[in-house]
Protein backbone atom coordinates (compact mmCIF):
# COMPACT_ATOMS: atom_id res chain seq x y z
CA UNK A 1 0.00 0.00 0.00
CA UNK A 2 1.17 3.53 -0.80
CA UNK A 3 0.80 5.14 2.61
CA UNK A 4 1.89 8.50 1.18
CA UNK A 5 -1.43 9.17 -0.55
CA UNK A 6 -3.76 7.83 2.14
CA UNK A 7 -5.95 10.18 4.14
CA UNK A 8 -5.00 11.16 7.66
CA UNK A 9 -8.20 9.49 8.83
CA UNK A 10 -7.16 6.18 7.23
CA UNK A 11 -3.63 6.51 8.59
CA UNK A 12 -5.04 6.98 12.09
CA UNK A 13 -7.09 3.79 11.72
CA UNK A 14 -4.03 1.88 10.49
CA UNK A 15 -1.91 3.21 13.34
CA UNK A 16 -4.52 2.25 15.94
CA UNK A 17 -4.84 -1.26 14.51
CA UNK A 18 -1.09 -1.78 14.38
CA UNK A 19 -1.08 -2.18 10.59
CA UNK A 20 1.68 0.44 10.36
CA UNK A 21 3.88 2.45 12.72
CA UNK A 22 4.58 6.14 12.77
CA UNK A 23 8.23 5.41 12.07
CA UNK A 24 7.21 3.54 8.90
CA UNK A 25 4.90 6.35 7.80
CA UNK A 26 7.54 8.96 8.47
CA UNK A 27 10.26 7.06 6.61
CA UNK A 28 7.88 6.58 3.68
CA UNK A 29 7.14 10.31 3.55
CA UNK A 30 10.82 11.24 3.85
CA UNK A 31 11.65 8.80 1.08
CA UNK A 32 9.00 10.32 -1.19
CA UNK A 33 10.29 13.83 -0.51
CA UNK A 34 13.89 12.82 -1.17
CA UNK A 35 12.82 11.12 -4.39
CA UNK A 36 10.41 13.69 -5.85
CA UNK A 37 10.89 17.10 -4.25
CA UNK A 38 13.94 18.02 -6.30
CA UNK A 39 11.61 18.89 -9.15
CA UNK A 40 8.54 19.99 -7.14
CA UNK A 41 10.42 22.09 -4.54
CA UNK A 42 7.56 22.13 -2.06
CA UNK A 43 9.48 21.41 1.17
CA UNK A 44 11.82 24.37 1.56
CA UNK A 45 12.98 23.53 5.11
CA UNK A 46 13.45 19.86 6.00
CA UNK A 47 13.28 18.74 9.62
CA UNK A 48 13.79 15.01 9.17
CA UNK A 49 15.97 14.33 12.22
CA UNK A 50 13.41 15.74 14.63
CA UNK A 51 10.59 14.08 12.65
CA UNK A 52 12.19 10.67 13.17
CA UNK A 53 12.49 11.33 16.90
CA UNK A 54 8.85 12.48 17.06
CA UNK A 55 7.73 9.35 15.17
CA UNK A 56 9.53 7.05 17.60
CA UNK A 57 7.97 8.89 20.54
CA UNK A 58 4.53 8.62 18.92
CA UNK A 59 4.92 4.84 18.60
CA UNK A 60 6.08 4.64 22.21
CA UNK A 61 3.09 6.72 23.34
CA UNK A 62 0.70 4.48 21.42
CA UNK A 63 2.32 1.40 22.97
CA UNK A 64 1.50 2.93 26.37
CA UNK A 65 -2.15 3.19 25.35
CA UNK A 66 -2.21 6.88 24.40
CA UNK A 67 -4.36 8.09 21.50
CA UNK A 68 -4.54 11.63 20.20
CA UNK A 69 -6.20 13.01 17.02
CA UNK A 70 -2.99 13.14 14.93
CA UNK A 71 -0.75 10.79 16.91
CA UNK A 72 2.05 9.64 14.61
CA UNK A 73 0.72 11.24 11.40
CA UNK A 74 3.29 13.05 9.20
CA UNK A 75 2.36 16.65 8.36
CA UNK A 76 3.92 19.81 6.94
CA UNK A 77 3.68 23.47 7.96
CA UNK A 78 3.72 26.61 5.83
CA UNK A 79 7.06 28.42 6.04
CA UNK A 80 5.40 31.52 7.49
CA UNK A 81 4.63 29.77 10.81
CA UNK A 82 7.25 29.96 13.54
CA UNK A 83 8.75 26.60 14.48
CA UNK A 84 11.39 26.82 17.20
CA UNK A 85 14.80 26.00 15.79
CA UNK A 86 13.85 26.41 12.12
CA UNK A 87 14.16 29.57 9.99
CA UNK A 88 11.10 31.73 9.40
CA UNK A 89 11.94 33.99 6.44
CA UNK A 90 8.72 34.64 4.50
CA UNK A 91 11.04 34.37 1.48
CA UNK A 92 12.91 37.56 2.38
CA UNK A 93 16.71 37.35 1.92
CA UNK A 94 17.37 39.85 4.72
CA UNK A 95 15.75 37.39 7.14
CA UNK A 96 17.36 34.21 5.79
CA UNK A 97 19.01 33.52 9.14
CA UNK A 98 16.12 34.44 11.43
CA UNK A 99 15.26 31.52 13.73
CA UNK A 100 12.42 31.99 16.25
CA UNK A 101 12.74 30.62 19.76
CA UNK A 102 9.18 29.36 20.19
CA UNK A 103 6.46 27.65 18.18
CA UNK A 104 3.43 29.35 16.68
CA UNK A 105 0.25 28.50 18.56
CA UNK A 106 -0.90 26.24 15.71
CA UNK A 107 2.42 24.40 15.62
CA UNK A 108 2.00 23.81 19.36
CA UNK A 109 -1.48 22.44 18.73
CA UNK A 110 -0.21 20.09 16.01
CA UNK A 111 2.46 18.77 18.34
CA UNK A 112 0.00 18.40 21.21
CA UNK A 113 -2.27 16.38 18.90
CA UNK A 114 0.66 14.05 18.20
CA UNK A 115 1.55 15.09 14.65
CA UNK A 116 5.02 14.43 13.22
CA UNK A 117 6.33 17.61 11.56
CA UNK A 118 8.35 16.84 8.41
CA UNK A 119 9.31 20.43 7.63
CA UNK A 120 8.14 23.74 6.18
CA UNK A 121 6.58 24.47 2.78
CA UNK A 122 7.48 27.17 0.30
CA UNK A 123 5.82 30.60 -0.03
CA UNK A 124 6.08 33.79 -2.11
CA UNK A 125 8.04 36.71 -0.68
CA UNK A 126 6.00 38.32 2.11
CA UNK A 127 3.17 35.91 1.11
CA UNK A 128 2.14 38.50 -1.49
CA UNK A 129 1.48 36.49 -4.62
CA UNK A 130 -0.70 33.67 -5.88
CA UNK A 131 2.47 31.92 -6.97
CA UNK A 132 5.10 30.49 -4.62
CA UNK A 133 8.64 31.64 -5.39
CA UNK A 134 11.29 33.66 -3.60
CA UNK A 135 14.98 34.45 -3.72
CA UNK A 136 15.89 32.10 -0.88
CA UNK A 137 14.12 28.88 -1.80
CA UNK A 138 13.27 29.27 -5.48
CA UNK A 139 10.06 28.24 -7.26
CA UNK A 140 7.51 25.58 -6.31
CA UNK A 141 6.16 23.75 -9.36
CA UNK A 142 2.67 22.38 -9.82
CA UNK A 143 2.78 18.57 -9.50
CA UNK A 144 0.41 18.29 -12.46
CA UNK A 145 2.52 20.46 -14.78
CA UNK A 146 5.97 21.61 -13.73
CA UNK A 147 5.72 24.65 -15.98
CA UNK A 148 2.77 26.00 -14.00
CA UNK A 149 2.36 27.56 -10.59
CA UNK A 150 1.17 25.58 -7.58
CA UNK A 151 -0.56 28.73 -6.36
CA UNK A 152 0.18 30.97 -3.43
CA UNK A 153 0.75 31.82 -0.84
CA UNK A 154 0.25 28.30 0.57
CA UNK A 155 1.49 26.84 -2.72
CA UNK A 156 4.19 24.72 -1.12
CA UNK A 157 1.61 23.09 1.14
CA UNK A 158 -0.78 22.27 -1.71
CA UNK A 159 2.04 20.88 -3.87
CA UNK A 160 3.28 18.81 -0.93
CA UNK A 161 -0.13 17.26 -0.36
CA UNK A 162 -0.67 16.48 -4.03
CA UNK A 163 2.79 14.89 -4.17
CA UNK A 164 2.32 12.69 -1.11
CA UNK A 165 4.64 14.67 1.17
CA UNK A 166 2.66 14.26 4.39
CA UNK A 167 -1.03 13.72 5.00
CA UNK A 168 -1.96 17.23 6.17
CA UNK A 169 -0.67 20.77 6.07
CA UNK A 170 -1.53 24.14 7.56
CA UNK A 171 -1.57 27.42 5.67
CA UNK A 172 -3.10 30.88 5.76
CA UNK A 173 -5.53 32.88 3.63
CA UNK A 174 -6.02 36.59 2.96
CA UNK A 175 -6.42 36.59 -0.83
CA UNK A 176 -7.28 32.95 -1.42
CA UNK A 177 -3.93 31.69 -0.16
CA UNK A 178 -5.45 28.41 1.07
CA UNK A 179 -8.15 28.04 -1.56
CA UNK A 180 -6.23 28.97 -4.72
CA UNK A 181 -3.36 26.47 -4.24
CA UNK A 182 -5.91 23.76 -3.40
CA UNK A 183 -7.82 24.59 -6.60
CA UNK A 184 -4.61 24.60 -8.67
CA UNK A 185 -3.25 21.33 -7.22
CA UNK A 186 -6.43 19.29 -6.84
CA UNK A 187 -6.57 19.10 -3.03
CA UNK A 188 -8.83 20.44 -0.27
CA UNK A 189 -8.54 23.53 1.90
CA UNK A 190 -10.75 25.39 4.34
CA UNK A 191 -10.69 29.11 5.07
CA UNK A 192 -12.23 29.31 8.54
CA UNK A 193 -14.56 32.00 9.76
CA UNK A 194 -12.58 35.11 10.67
CA UNK A 195 -11.53 34.84 14.32
CA UNK A 196 -12.21 31.11 14.70
CA UNK A 197 -8.57 29.95 14.63
CA UNK A 198 -5.77 31.63 16.58
CA UNK A 199 -2.90 32.88 14.40
CA UNK A 200 -0.20 33.93 16.90
CA UNK A 201 3.23 33.01 15.58
CA UNK A 202 2.18 33.17 11.93
CA UNK A 203 4.04 36.46 11.71
CA UNK A 204 6.61 38.09 9.45
CA UNK A 205 10.19 38.05 10.72
CA UNK A 206 11.35 39.40 13.01
CA UNK A 207 8.16 40.82 14.47
CA UNK A 208 7.08 39.59 17.91
CA UNK A 209 4.53 36.77 18.03
CA UNK A 210 1.58 38.63 19.55
CA UNK A 211 -2.07 37.53 19.83
CA UNK A 212 -3.27 40.00 17.19
CA UNK A 213 -6.83 39.97 15.87
CA UNK A 214 -6.33 40.09 12.10
CA UNK A 215 -8.67 42.17 9.96
CA UNK A 216 -9.10 39.80 6.99
CA UNK A 217 -6.51 37.03 7.18
CA UNK A 218 -7.03 33.59 8.71
CA UNK A 219 -5.04 30.40 9.20
CA UNK A 220 -6.50 27.04 8.29
CA UNK A 221 -6.20 23.38 7.26
CA UNK A 222 -5.28 21.70 3.97
CA UNK A 223 -5.73 18.01 3.17
CA UNK A 224 -6.43 15.39 0.51
CA UNK A 225 -9.98 14.68 1.70
CA UNK A 226 -12.84 16.77 3.04
CA UNK A 227 -13.13 14.71 6.24
CA UNK A 228 -9.45 15.37 6.95
CA UNK A 229 -10.16 19.11 6.83
CA UNK A 230 -12.63 18.68 9.67
CA UNK A 231 -10.18 16.50 11.59
CA UNK A 232 -7.48 19.17 11.35
CA UNK A 233 -9.83 22.13 11.93
CA UNK A 234 -10.92 20.53 15.20
CA UNK A 235 -7.26 20.53 16.27
CA UNK A 236 -6.71 24.13 15.15
CA UNK A 237 -9.96 25.83 16.18
CA UNK A 238 -10.22 28.02 19.20
CA UNK A 239 -9.02 31.45 20.23
CA UNK A 240 -5.62 32.29 21.62
CA UNK A 241 -5.25 31.24 25.29
CA UNK A 242 -3.30 34.48 25.91
CA UNK A 243 -6.45 36.48 25.30
CA UNK A 244 -9.28 34.07 26.12
CA UNK A 245 -7.86 31.74 28.76
CA UNK A 246 -6.79 28.14 28.47
CA UNK A 247 -10.15 26.78 29.57
CA UNK A 248 -12.10 28.59 26.85
CA UNK A 249 -14.56 26.18 25.22
CA UNK A 250 -15.54 26.65 21.59
CA UNK A 251 -18.31 24.51 20.15
CA UNK A 252 -19.24 25.06 16.53
CA UNK A 253 -22.83 24.32 15.53
CA UNK A 254 -23.35 21.10 13.57
CA UNK A 255 -23.78 21.10 9.81
CA UNK A 256 -27.23 22.23 8.77
CA UNK A 257 -27.85 19.02 6.82
CA UNK A 258 -26.50 15.49 6.40
CA UNK A 259 -27.79 14.73 2.90
CA UNK A 260 -27.19 16.56 -0.39
CA UNK A 261 -30.93 16.48 -1.05
CA UNK A 262 -31.55 18.74 1.92
CA UNK A 263 -29.12 21.50 0.98
CA UNK A 264 -30.29 24.82 -0.43
CA UNK A 265 -27.49 26.11 -2.65
CA UNK A 266 -26.92 29.31 -4.58
CA UNK A 267 -24.59 28.78 -7.55
CA UNK A 268 -22.72 31.93 -8.67
CA UNK A 269 -20.61 31.38 -11.78
CA UNK A 270 -20.37 34.95 -13.11
CA UNK A 271 -18.79 38.10 -11.71
CA UNK A 272 -19.44 41.62 -13.01
CA UNK A 273 -15.73 42.53 -12.79
CA UNK A 274 -14.23 39.82 -15.03
CA UNK A 275 -15.29 36.69 -16.92
CA UNK A 276 -15.09 33.13 -15.68
CA UNK A 277 -12.91 30.92 -17.86
CA UNK A 278 -14.54 27.99 -19.62
CA UNK A 279 -12.71 25.30 -17.62
CA UNK A 280 -13.76 26.80 -14.29
CA UNK A 281 -17.31 27.41 -15.49
CA UNK A 282 -17.54 23.73 -16.44
CA UNK A 283 -16.42 22.74 -12.93
CA UNK A 284 -19.01 24.99 -11.28
CA UNK A 285 -21.68 23.52 -13.58
CA UNK A 286 -20.55 19.99 -12.75
CA UNK A 287 -21.08 20.65 -9.05
CA UNK A 288 -24.43 22.30 -9.70
CA UNK A 289 -25.59 19.33 -11.79
CA UNK A 290 -24.48 16.88 -9.10
CA UNK A 291 -26.50 18.79 -6.52
CA UNK A 292 -29.59 18.85 -8.74
CA UNK A 293 -29.15 15.15 -9.46
CA UNK A 294 -29.28 14.42 -5.72
CA UNK A 295 -32.39 16.53 -5.25
CA UNK A 296 -30.83 19.61 -3.66
CA UNK A 297 -32.56 22.97 -4.08
CA UNK A 298 -30.31 24.92 -6.47
CA UNK A 299 -30.71 28.50 -7.65
CA UNK A 300 -28.52 30.46 -10.04
CA UNK A 301 -29.56 33.97 -8.98
CA UNK A 302 -30.76 35.68 -5.81
CA UNK A 303 -31.49 39.33 -5.05
CA UNK A 304 -30.15 38.62 -1.56
CA UNK A 305 -26.55 38.24 -2.78
CA UNK A 306 -24.64 41.38 -1.73
CA UNK A 307 -23.46 43.40 -4.74
CA UNK A 308 -20.33 41.55 -5.99
CA UNK A 309 -18.84 44.61 -7.69
CA UNK A 310 -19.13 46.77 -4.57
CA UNK A 311 -17.85 43.86 -2.47
CA UNK A 312 -14.77 43.47 -4.70
CA UNK A 313 -13.88 47.16 -4.47
CA UNK A 314 -14.41 47.16 -0.70
CA UNK A 315 -12.29 44.03 -0.33
CA UNK A 316 -9.44 45.57 -2.30
CA UNK A 317 -9.56 48.77 -0.24
CA UNK A 318 -9.53 46.95 3.10
CA UNK A 319 -6.82 44.52 2.03
CA UNK A 320 -4.50 47.15 0.58
CA UNK A 321 -4.99 49.49 3.54
CA UNK A 322 -3.43 46.78 5.69
CA UNK A 323 -0.70 45.92 3.20
CA UNK A 324 0.41 49.55 2.87
CA UNK A 325 0.31 50.41 6.57
CA UNK A 326 4.04 49.86 7.04
CA UNK A 327 5.31 51.45 3.83
CA UNK A 328 8.10 54.04 4.14
CA UNK A 329 6.74 57.57 4.47
CA UNK A 330 8.20 58.76 1.15
CA UNK A 331 6.53 55.88 -0.72
CA UNK A 332 3.27 56.55 1.08
CA UNK A 333 3.40 60.23 0.05
CA UNK A 334 3.90 59.22 -3.57
CA UNK A 335 0.88 56.94 -3.39
CA UNK A 336 -1.18 59.74 -1.87
CA UNK A 337 -0.31 61.98 -4.80
CA UNK A 338 -1.25 59.27 -7.30
CA UNK A 339 -4.54 58.59 -5.54
CA UNK A 340 -5.40 62.29 -5.45
CA UNK A 341 -4.91 62.44 -9.22
CA UNK A 342 -7.50 59.70 -9.87
CA UNK A 343 -10.73 60.72 -11.52
CA UNK A 344 -13.70 60.58 -9.17
CA UNK A 345 -15.40 58.49 -11.86
CA UNK A 346 -12.66 55.84 -11.89
CA UNK A 347 -14.32 52.81 -10.30
CA UNK A 348 -11.77 50.24 -11.51
CA UNK A 349 -10.23 47.79 -9.09
CA UNK A 350 -6.84 49.36 -9.81
CA UNK A 351 -8.25 52.62 -8.48
CA UNK A 352 -9.81 50.85 -5.49
CA UNK A 353 -6.46 49.31 -4.63
CA UNK A 354 -4.64 52.64 -4.90
CA UNK A 355 -7.24 54.43 -2.79
CA UNK A 356 -7.06 51.60 -0.27
CA UNK A 357 -3.31 52.04 0.19
CA UNK A 358 -3.82 55.61 1.42
CA UNK A 359 -7.12 55.29 3.29
CA UNK A 360 -7.39 57.69 6.21
CA UNK A 361 -8.70 56.27 9.45
CA UNK A 362 -11.93 58.17 8.85
CA UNK A 363 -12.32 56.53 5.44
CA UNK A 364 -11.39 53.12 6.84
CA UNK A 365 -14.14 53.38 9.45
CA UNK A 366 -16.61 54.22 6.69
CA UNK A 367 -15.40 51.23 4.65
CA UNK A 368 -15.69 49.00 7.71
CA UNK A 369 -19.26 50.16 8.21
CA UNK A 370 -20.03 49.19 4.61
CA UNK A 371 -18.48 45.78 5.30
CA UNK A 372 -20.95 45.35 8.17
CA UNK A 373 -23.80 46.05 5.76
CA UNK A 374 -22.47 43.31 3.50
CA UNK A 375 -22.26 40.93 6.47
CA UNK A 376 -25.88 41.69 7.25
CA UNK A 377 -26.75 40.94 3.64
CA UNK A 378 -25.01 37.56 3.87
CA UNK A 379 -26.90 36.75 7.07
CA UNK A 380 -30.15 37.38 5.23
CA UNK A 381 -29.01 35.27 2.27
CA UNK A 382 -28.20 32.36 4.57
CA UNK A 383 -31.76 32.30 5.86
CA UNK A 384 -32.77 31.06 2.40
CA UNK A 385 -29.60 29.19 1.38
CA UNK A 386 -27.15 26.96 3.21
CA UNK A 387 -24.13 27.49 0.97
CA UNK A 388 -22.91 29.37 -2.08
CA UNK A 389 -20.90 27.61 -4.81
CA UNK A 390 -18.52 29.81 -6.78
CA UNK A 391 -15.14 29.76 -8.54
CA UNK A 392 -11.93 30.14 -6.54
CA UNK A 393 -10.19 31.92 -9.44
CA UNK A 394 -11.30 32.34 -13.07
CA UNK A 395 -8.76 29.84 -14.46
CA UNK A 396 -6.87 26.66 -13.59
CA UNK A 397 -3.18 26.93 -12.71
CA UNK A 398 -1.37 29.25 -15.11
CA UNK A 399 2.23 29.14 -16.38
CA UNK A 400 4.92 30.55 -14.08
CA UNK A 401 5.03 34.33 -14.46
CA UNK A 402 7.67 36.16 -12.42
CA UNK A 403 7.91 39.18 -14.70
CA UNK A 404 7.84 42.65 -13.20
CA UNK A 405 5.64 43.72 -10.32
CA UNK A 406 2.24 42.30 -9.45
CA UNK A 407 0.65 45.46 -10.79
CA UNK A 408 2.26 44.94 -14.20
CA UNK A 409 1.21 41.32 -14.75
CA UNK A 410 -1.93 40.05 -16.44
CA UNK A 411 -3.98 36.86 -16.29
CA UNK A 412 -5.12 35.13 -19.50
CA UNK A 413 -8.79 34.17 -19.38
CA UNK A 414 -9.69 32.24 -22.53
CA UNK A 415 -7.29 34.26 -24.64
CA UNK A 416 -8.01 37.73 -23.22
CA UNK A 417 -5.67 39.51 -20.79
CA UNK A 418 -6.98 41.04 -17.55
CA UNK A 419 -5.21 42.71 -14.60
CA UNK A 420 -3.46 40.06 -12.53
CA UNK A 421 -4.87 41.30 -9.22
CA UNK A 422 -8.46 41.26 -10.48
CA UNK A 423 -8.61 37.47 -10.29
CA UNK A 424 -8.77 37.86 -6.49
CA UNK A 425 -12.40 38.98 -6.62
CA UNK A 426 -13.65 35.43 -6.07
CA UNK A 427 -11.44 34.92 -3.02
CA UNK A 428 -12.61 38.26 -1.68
CA UNK A 429 -16.24 37.21 -1.86
CA UNK A 430 -15.73 35.17 1.32
CA UNK A 431 -12.74 37.00 2.79
CA UNK A 432 -14.19 40.51 3.00
CA UNK A 433 -17.18 39.53 5.18
CA UNK A 434 -15.13 36.91 7.09
CA UNK A 435 -17.13 33.86 5.96
CA UNK A 436 -15.93 30.25 5.97
CA UNK A 437 -15.15 28.76 2.55
CA UNK A 438 -14.07 25.25 1.60
CA UNK A 439 -12.14 24.63 -1.63
CA UNK A 440 -12.92 21.25 -3.21
CA UNK A 441 -11.70 19.46 -6.36
CA UNK A 442 -14.35 19.48 -9.08
CA UNK A 443 -12.78 17.79 -12.08
CA UNK A 444 -10.15 18.43 -14.72
CA UNK A 445 -9.70 21.04 -17.42
CA UNK A 446 -9.43 19.95 -21.09
CA UNK A 447 -5.65 20.20 -20.60
CA UNK A 448 -5.85 17.78 -17.67
CA UNK A 449 -5.29 20.33 -14.91
CA UNK A 450 -7.21 20.20 -11.61
CA UNK A 451 -10.11 22.61 -11.24
CA UNK A 452 -11.82 23.38 -7.96
CA UNK A 453 -14.71 25.41 -6.61
CA UNK A 454 -15.36 27.00 -3.23
CA UNK A 455 -18.30 26.37 -0.94
CA UNK A 456 -19.06 29.50 1.09
CA UNK A 457 -21.02 29.05 4.30
CA UNK A 458 -22.57 31.13 7.09
CA UNK A 459 -20.31 32.78 9.65
CA UNK A 460 -19.22 30.37 12.41
CA UNK A 461 -21.11 27.55 10.68
CA UNK A 462 -17.92 26.09 9.22
CA UNK A 463 -19.25 22.55 9.57
CA UNK A 464 -21.91 23.25 6.94
CA UNK A 465 -19.59 23.83 3.94
CA UNK A 466 -17.27 21.13 5.29
CA UNK A 467 -20.12 18.60 5.36
CA UNK A 468 -21.23 19.68 1.90
CA UNK A 469 -17.65 19.09 0.74
CA UNK A 470 -17.73 15.54 2.16
CA UNK A 471 -21.01 14.76 0.41
CA UNK A 472 -19.78 16.16 -2.90
CA UNK A 473 -16.60 14.09 -2.59
CA UNK A 474 -18.79 10.99 -2.33
CA UNK A 475 -20.84 12.10 -5.33
CA UNK A 476 -18.29 13.42 -7.84
CA UNK A 477 -14.97 12.18 -6.45
CA UNK A 478 -12.14 14.10 -4.88
CA UNK A 479 -8.34 14.06 -4.86
CA UNK A 480 -6.49 12.09 -7.49
CA UNK A 481 -2.73 11.70 -7.53
CA UNK A 482 -1.04 13.63 -10.37
CA UNK A 483 -0.23 11.66 -13.49
CA UNK A 484 3.51 12.06 -13.13
CA UNK A 485 6.31 9.48 -13.39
Amino acid sequence: MDWNVQSAEDLAVALRSGAVTSVELTEAAIGRIERDDTVINAICVRDFDRARIAARRADEARARGEDRPLLGIPVTVKESYDIAGLPTTWGLPQHANYVPAEDAVQVSRLKAAGAVLLGKTNVPAMLRDIQSFNEIYGTTNNPWDYGRTSGGSSGGSAAALASGFGALSIGSDLAGSLRTPAHFCGVYAHKPTLGLVASRGMVAPSAPALPVDLDLAVVGPMARTARDLTLLLDVMAGPDPLTHGIAYDLTLPPARHERLADFRVLVVADHPILPTGSAVRAAVNRVAEALVDEGAHVERHSPLLPDPAEAAALYMQLMLSNAAATLPLDVYRQLQARAAALSADDRSLDAARLRGMVLSHRDWVEANNRRELHRHGWRQLFTEFDAVVSPVTPTPAFPHNHNGSLEDRTIDIDGVEYPYFDQLVWAGMATMPGLPATAVPAGRSPAGLPVGVQLIGPMFEDRTPLRLAELLEEKIGGFQAPNRP
